[in-house]
């Protein structure tokens, strides 16, 4: 089985002289890609990294990166990216335990996830996980050697990082750009002379767009090739809104988790614009509905299991299944619908955030004395989190203070972004916060 590296020096000499890879100023065709790779991964040896050993990297949005990230699989190491904005004491302390755990020898990444338990997992993938969500992704979503990628989001995640191993199997352009926080830097990668364009968007990010690009986003209606969207629910009045933005585009909306790996896509701009339809399972997946209406996936593309966890691991992949806890159906022509999920994980703009993790850094923070993430309706990035606080008697909440605080602890996607001081925080006779009583309690729904 070849890996993507093995793609990198096949194009290197089939396509020595194609654009590989665009980052701000910086270019690197595939010759000048499989060179620069070549030279790392003497550097790492040298530095005395070895074959199974798993190597924390910082995922800077960057050429760079991605050398080294292929640099050390070349070695037959295990990357494990993570955010770039991880607090120094927090990569330390996953570096350190990754240490004393072993991988498979098939395995080429850990990738971090808050999974459906909202519990920060590793999830082992292996280097036929990667050939099989880039040939799915060809296979469904028609990517061809003249297309340019636009990547924007984390490349920690699968949702960006899975986007890398097509383009790179068929030849293409990958265009790297460091989120949304500068739309017109954004836009300006589409000028790129290329004469197919794609990029990934989670549903936050298309909010953004329609809002504050949408007239920029329809000049874009006869280049743009696609558009992928995935990691959470993407409301239907949005769906039908990008149909009409950009008439010519595939617009697709895919089944895919750092567990599972990329599952199925549909376009829903295909005149019946079908919210919660996510298509057909790919070529390399099979899709079945549990006795209890949960999704269980199955193929190539499934993940090896968690790190250091194995009875983690046996609660979820049985008999070659993934069972995970999102609930659907497969309808008379074997299309996939999502309906719901089974856990209280509050998803912001597609990074699912565990409130105990939240509640764990608040509670640290002096004069604490109790609290609770609860969601709530946000207009931009569809669910964000509000924090409830108990403070010790005669204390009062400064927000701006534990906001200070938290930014110290937590990645930024998973900082309250309302708060409020209340009496109590409501909980079970044996002690655990009842979450439902806040769902249930319609607390303020709009931001």
């Amino acid at each position: 089985m070849m890996t993507i590296e093995d793609y990198i020096e096949r194009n290197a000499a089939t396509y020595p002289d194609q654009i590989a890879v665009v980052c701000d100023s910086e270019k690197c065709t595939y010759q000048e890609l499989h060179e620069r790779v070549k030279k790392k991964t003497i550097e790492l040896e040298e530095a005395h990294f070895h074959e199974g050993q798993i190597v924390c990297l910082r995922a800077i949005p960057s050429i760079s990166f991605l050398v080294e990230y292929f640099a050390l699989h070349m070695i037959g190491c295990v990357v494990a990216p993570l955010e770039k904005d991880l607090p120094e004491s927090s990569f330390q302390k996953i570096s350190n335990e990754l240490c004393s755990h072993n991988v498979p020898k098939s395995s080429a990444d850990v990738l971090y996830t808050t999974g459906t338990t909202g519990q920060s997992k590793g999830v082992i993938i292996s280097h036929q996980t990667i050939i099989a969500d880039a040939e799915n992704l060809i296979d469904g979503q028609g990517f061809t050697h003249e297309l340019a990628f636009v990547v924007n989001g984390p490349l920690n995640h699968i949702g960006s990082l899975s986007k890398i191993y097509p383009v790179i199997m068929i030849g293409a352009t990958i265009i790297i750009v460091d989120g949304l926080k500068d739309l017109n830097k954004f836009f300006d990668a589409f000028n790129y002379p290329a004469p197919k364009m794609a990029t990934f968007l989670v549903p936050a990010s298309i909010r953004i767009l329609i809002q504050f690009g949408a007239e920029r986003l329809s000049s874009l209606s006869t280049k743009m090739d696609f558009i992928e969207t995935g990691a959470a629910a993407i409301s239907r009045s949005d769906m039908m809104t990008l149909c009409q933005l950009l008439p010519n585009t595939r617009l697709y909306n895919t089944y895919a988790s750092t567990e599972t790996g990329i599952i199925s896509t549909y376009n829903y701009n295909n005149g019946k614009c079908e919210a919660g339809c996510l298509g057909r399972p790919m070529k390399n997946s099979q899709i079945m509905i549990t006795d209890k209406g949960l999704i269980a996936c199955k193929g190539k593309t499934l993940m090896s299991g968690y790190v250091g966890d194995p009875e983690r691991t046996a609660s979820v992949l049985k008999e070659g299944f993934i069972y995970t806890s999102d609930i659907g159906f497969l309808d008379n022509e074997g299309m996939l619908h999502l309906t719901g999920r089974e856990d209280d994980v509050i998803n912001v703009g597609g990074f699912k955030v565990a409130p105990t993790e939240v509640e764990d850094a608040v509670l640290s923070f002096p004069d604490v004395k109790d609290c609770v993430c609860v969601p709530v309706d946000h207009i931009i990035t569809g669910k964000a989190i509000k924090l409830l606080v108990v403070m010790k008697d005669g204390k009062d909440l400064n927000r701006k203070a534990l906001a200070l605080y938290l930014k110290s602890k937590l990645a930024p996607y998973k900082i309250p972004l309302l708060y409020s001081q209340v009496e109590k925080v409501e909980r079970t006779f044996n002690g655990k916060i009842n979450r439902k009583y806040y769902t249930a309690n319609n607390l303020p729904s709009r931001c």
